[in-house]
């Protein structure tokens, strides 16, 4: 579970412009703390003792002349909160990271070690799970704990760093029809309708729990986090909601009062002043990747070659003389299907087949809705005050090279799901961004799309 820190609060373990507005969130650190209930179980007999102490006065005599009848409460258990959860609830799991850990008394080799615990929703018959990738990084083994309790290894089909999901498969005997998740439809969601989340927060101890809350936003653009290097690699548009989520509830799913799965809850805020600000993967963004996953292996993203940035957040000296306040800014042109095309460090672009690029966001939501690598594009650049369109063969956008997937990685998870300490991506230096793991003398920390 990936949580934006302003700072003031920080966990014992381990995403002018967009650059502002990322640097807020992602240029701080991101916890996972577990939730305890100390408080809660030492206030318990003192508030048991004063209702005890307060009902002396409620008499058989008091109640005899009292003017007043009481009636039962009935409660209805046909509460539609109640059968949304009852029809997702079999469909969400317990997912379990084991990683090898060197033996603490210096003896040779390793022992694998339960280093976090995450959600996950069972989605098809044939045993397949949707969970976030950052659950099940750095896994030597990965155990997945059904709704009945019982536990049983998953294999990891594929995972996507760029949108933090990863496909799990167990036996399919396992699973019975109402085990099987129902995907809505993210598209359709209005502001203020009812959102429900479930999984594991605090793990396994927890498991099961259930939180309600409203959509507060269906569009908003957080920072990507690869947790084993601590580097920013993206955006990502997801939905916002107050369903309270917690450490653990990363991969669980986001529903609706039809019981249908709409998102994969995947972050929240956690800052001084700030509550109920989690967000979840849309669930149309999800089916696409977990259809490619499954089929490959592996999603893909196109890519134009280039490390850019949305050119409102680019500094005013870096900005060169053009037109137009829109676009993205070339600040390097990394593969040679760029170069070829004639693309250069400084231009910006503003257009992709007519299609008006707002910033880097919008960049990545065109490329990635509409194209596939080794498509043909037309980029609409302006150079200086000369427009020009340039054709270009779209690449593969390459995985983050962090060394996360191998089984000796430092990802610093544990009970509560994942966490990582975030260093300034926005800061220049040695700070994330790039998409490569480094930006070093990148003065504003550009992107890789």
């Amino acid at each position: 579970m990936d949580y934006y820190d302003d700072g003031n609060y920080r966990s014992t373990r381990s995403k002018g412009g967009r650059a502002k507005s990322i640097a807020k969130w992602a240029g701080v650190v991101v916890v996972s703390a577990v939730v305890g209930s100390a408080s809660t179980m030492l206030a318990v007999p003192y508030l048991i003792q004063t209702n005890v102490i307060a009902s002396p006065a409620l008499t058989s005599v008091n109640l005899q002349n009292a003017s007043y009848s009481v009636k039962p409460v009935t409660v209805q258990t046909s509460d539609a909160t109640v059968q949304a959860v009852k029809k997702v609830i079999g469909s969400v799991v317990g997912v379990v990271n084991y990683q090898a850990v060197q033996n603490a008394s210096g003896m040779p080799g390793s022992t694998l070690q339960e280093t976090g615990v995450g959600s996950g929703v069972i989605f098809d018959p044939r045993g397949y799970i949707v969970t976030n990738y950052h659950v099940v990084q750095g896994a030597s083994k990965v155990e997945v704990v059904l709704y009945n309790k019982k536990h049983v290894y998953a294999s990891v089909v594929g995972y996507d760093p760029y949108t933090d999901l990863a496909v799990l498969k167990i036996p399919s005997t396992d699973i019975t029809p109402s085990n099987v998740a129902q995907f809505g439809n993210s598209a359709t969601l209005q502001l203020g309708e009812p959102a429900i989340a479930i999984g594991n927060p605090a793990g396994l101890d927890f498991a099961d729990s259930v939180t309600a809350g409203v959509i507060s936003a269906t569009s908003r653009t957080m920072p990507v986090i690869d947790e084993a290097s601590g580097n920013v690699i993206g955006e990502e548009t997801v939905l916002q909601t107050d369903a309270a989520i917690n450490p653990g509830n990363s991969g669980g799913p986001l529903a609706n009062i039809e019981g249908q799965v709409i998102g994969i809850n995947s972050s929240k805020i956690v800052a001084q002043g700030f509550s109920g600000m989690g967000f979840a993967i849309p669930i149309n963004e999800v089916k696409t990747i977990v259809s490619e996953i499954m089929t490959t292996g592996h999603a893909l993203h196109p890519a134009l070659g280039i490390e850019a940035e949305s050119l409102s957040s680019v500094p005013a000296q870096y900005q060169p003389n053009i037109p137009v306040n829109y676009g993205v800014w070339v600040y390097k042109v990394t593969s040679q299907s760029a170069k070829q095309a004639g693309i250069e460090h400084g231009d910006v672009i503003v257009a992709i087949n007519g299609k008006k690029v707002t910033g880097f966001s919008d960049l990545r939501s065109i490329l990635w809705n509409n194209y596939k690598p080794g498509q043909v594009v037309t980029v609409t650049v302006y150079r200086g005050q000369q427009k020009l369109n340039l054709q270009l063969k779209l690449g593969d956008l390459p995985l983050p090279s962090s060394g996360a997937n191998s089984a000796n990685s430092s990802s610093n998870s544990n009970s509560s799901g994942g966490t990582i300490i975030i260093p300034n991506p926005f800061g220049g230096g040695s700070g994330s961004g790039s998409g490569n793991g480094s930006n070093s003398g990148n003065p504003f920390a550009p992107f890789f799309p």
